[in-house]
């Protein structure tokens, strides 16, 4: 899992401690990669070029972040953003993510 200070920003804008507290205790724990704001020019590039499609702010640079940390998938439960197509990045909701991944567990 990777995560960024775009993540880490939006996190801090939750009004919710609990909530709040859980998910940086989460991204602690998981992320195996952070994108740090000393490439943010790139990332403000990319996130430019997806919100041409249409994807909001915000979301536009979470996918930037994932496309450059060389992600092979991005996850949403939001089916407008699951709706961006590219080359560079699947984008997958998370029951078709586990669904490919135990299917091609048993390919193997």
């Amino acid at each position: 899992m990777i995560t960024s200070y775009i993540l880490w920003y939006e996190n801090g804008q939750n009004p919710y401690e609990t909530k709040r507290t859980a998910i940086s205790q989460f991204i602690q724990k998981y992320s195996t990669e952070y994108i740090d704001i000393n490439v943010s020019d790139i990332i403000k590039n990319k996130a430019a070029e997806i919100m041409k499609t249409g994807i909001k702010t915000k979301d536009a640079y979470h996918v930037a972040c994932a496309i450059f940390a060389s992600c092979d998938c991005f996850l949403s439960t939001d089916y407008r953003l699951l709706k961006y197509q590219t080359d560079q990045i699947q984008m997958l909701n998370p029951i078709d993510f586990v669904s490919r991944w135990e299917r091609d567990s048993d390919d193997q």
